[in-house]
């Protein structure tokens, strides 16, 4: 059947790959290094790229093109390419399109490896960066050069939860013939679609909300044709691709993407507004907070609040510590987006490499916490962070 009149949600459910001979209903897994050809002629149009056929699993294959296509239903997007980790998205999106002598915008507020990326690795290339202040708008205008090729923001922002205006990024980019790089991470297409607003490219680390149990590693870029075009032909040539067997995984998750998001955050907003009235909290961070900063923005370009939410607890990097020590459900773990919550202390994790002038710079602060609200039920995960809180300061 087609999927082309089907709502984005429905299209994550129905598109898949062919089906074979066996008419299975559940998509196929083309468990494949390489694929054949008949005769040579097949083989010589495919790697002129006359045809569209399937040559090798660097390149393509069947059960990770049905996971593209579902991630650019979901995000309005032409077209996409997978890669092996949310890094290896963030790497490519950047290092596929820039070359030595670009400049980079960035927002400062963003996860400690792309951090890393950008402040460490893209000057080797000869590609130099300017970290701006996620919403200071006079601050992004002064930083644009005439070498400036690109913008990338998050917003959310990890940990932060700082929140940046969509569409003014977008009017901002078009304006200065930018291409606006989004990681939508935090939102997934089920909360907002950048594309909406402008973006031209949208990366995801699938292992998150994508997967939803953390049981696989991915990433995705969707976003124009002309740029992931660019993107593919980087990226088949330095490998960094997305394996059929994870895809097929990160496909299956999509199916059900919906109705765990709003699991998701209907208990993060709820742990949200229990924390705060918490005496051993000094502040509770969460988009659809009103006391959130940017509470009207995220109202408007957000469908629901997502499902994390920080704090900082009081007592700074110690209580922090024993925070972590005296939870007895939360997992304690570096990863986010699964179906068990999780806490973490970036001051002494993710974001540990950087210098405390630079933490206090992106509003990391000793004592911040950040929660991955999972889909347990919510008094349960209330009860555990209450309890470790009191044993804490």
């Amino acid at each position: 059947m087609s999927t082309d009149n089907l709502h984005p949600l429905s299209k994550a459910i129905r598109i898949r790959a062919e089906k074979t001979l066996q008419n299975e209903h559940s998509s196929p897994l083309y468990l494949t290094s390489s694929f054949t050809f008949d005769e040579a002629e097949a083989m010589r149009a495919a790697f002129a790229d006359e045809t569209d056929d399937n040559i090798y699993s660097r390149f393509s294959n069947p059960t990770v093109d049905e996971f593209i296509a579902k991630m650019c239903a979901l995000e309005n997007a032409d077209a996409g390419f997978a890669t092996s980790t949310g890094m290896s998205a963030v790497f490519s999106s950047i290092f596929a399109l820039l070359q030595q002598g670009d400049h980079l915008l960035c927002c400062s507020s963003v996860f400690g490896s792309t951090f890393t990326v950008v402040t460490k690795f893209l000057p080797k290339y000869g590609i130099t960066c300017t970290l701006v202040d996620a919403n200071d708008k006079d601050a992004w205008e002064a930083a644009v050069q005439p070498n400036t090729k690109m913008v990338y923001l998050e917003t959310p922002t990890n940990p932060q939860l700082e929140v940046i205006d969509l569409e003014w990024a977008g009017q901002f980019s078009k304006k200065h013939n930018l291409i606006l790089n989004v990681d939508n991470c935090f939102a997934t297409p089920l909360i907002q679609r950048p594309t909406d607003f402008g973006a031209d490219l949208v990366v995801h680390s699938a292992t998150k909300w994508i997967d939803g149990q953390g049981r696989v590693m991915g990433g995705v870029i969707v976003g124009r044709a002309d740029l992931i075009k660019e993107i593919y032909l980087f990226c088949r040539n330095t490998g960094p691709s997305l394996s059929p067997f994870n895809a097929w995984v990160l496909s299956k998750s999509l199916e059900t993407l919906d109705v765990r998001m709003q699991r998701h955050c209907q208990n993060a907003l709820k742990v949200a507004e229990t924390l705060q009235s918490d005496p051993n909290v000094n502040w509770v961070k969460y988009p659809f907070l009103e006391t959130h900063p940017q509470y009207a923005i995220a109202k408007k370009q957000m469908a629901l609040g997502g499902g994390i939410l920080c704090f900082e607890i009081k007592g700074g990097l110690e209580a922090g510590r024993k925070f972590l020590d005296n939870l007895q459900m939360l997992s304690v773990t570096a990863n986010l987006g699964d179906s068990r919550s999780i806490a973490s202390h970036p001051a002494s994790t993710t974001h540990s490499k950087l210098t405390d002038e630079q933490r206090a710079a992106v509003g990391i602060t000793p004592g911040l916490i950040r929660i991955s609200t999972g889909l347990e039920h919510v008094d349960d995960i209330i009860a555990d962070i209450k309890q470790a809180l009191e044993k804490s300061i």
